[in-house]
C-alpha cells in the first residue's frame, strides 16, 4: 500500500539536505507558524517590546490596537520564476505571523513603533495613575 504523502524522504538527496539546513536556520515552520520571538522590558514610565521579524519589509508589518489588545502581524509573499531551455522552475514562499498582547494600563494614544534591522520596537508608555480607568459599579437588579 502506498502512503498518502506524494514524496517520501528515504534517501540522502540534496533536497533533503537543503530542507534540513533550512530547518536548522529557520526552525521547523510546521510546528509553530504563528509566533515570532518577542522581548518585553520595563523602563522608566514605559514598556519596550522588541519583536524579531527578519526578512520582512516595513510595509509587510501591521500593528493594530483594538480595545486593550495590541496585535502585531506580518505577511510575506515571494515568488520567483526561472525559465531556461528544457525546464521551468517556479518557487513560492508564503509566511504569515501574528501575536496579540494585553495592553491595559498603556497610554494607547502615545504608542510609537519603529522597524530596523529585522527588529520591530514598540514603546508602550504606562498610563498615569490619574488616567487609569475608574472602577465602575454595576447595579444588580
Amino acid at each position: 500500500m502506498f502512503g498518502l504523502l506524494p514524496f517520501e524522504k528515504k534517501d540522502n538527496s540534496l533536497f533533503n539536505y537543503l530542507d534540513d539546513l533550512e530547518k536548522q536556520f529557520f526552525g521547523d515552520m510546521t510546528t509553530d507558524v504563528s509566533h515570532f520571538r518577542v522581548d518585553v522590558k520595563e523602563e522608566d514610565g514605559k514598556y519596550v517590546l522588541e519583536a524579531e521579524l527578519p526578512g520582512f519589509s516595513k510595509e509587510e508589518i501591521k500593528v493594530d490596537l483594538y480595545d486593550d489588545t495590541l496585535t502585531i502581524s506580518a505577511e510575506h509573499k515571494e515568488e520567483s520564476e526561472k525559465k531556461e531551455k528544457n525546464y521551468v522552475r517556479r518557487e513560492r514562499k508564503f509566511g504569515s505571523f501574528s501575536r496579540s498582547f494585553n495592553v491595559s494600563g498603556i497610554a494607547a494614544d502615545q504608542i510609537s513603533a519603529s522597524y530596523q534591522d529585522g527588529i520591530l520596537t514598540l514603546d508602550l508608555p504606562k498610563m498615569a495613575v490619574e488616567e487609569k480607568k475608574a472602577v465602575q459599579q454595576i447595579e444588580v437588579k
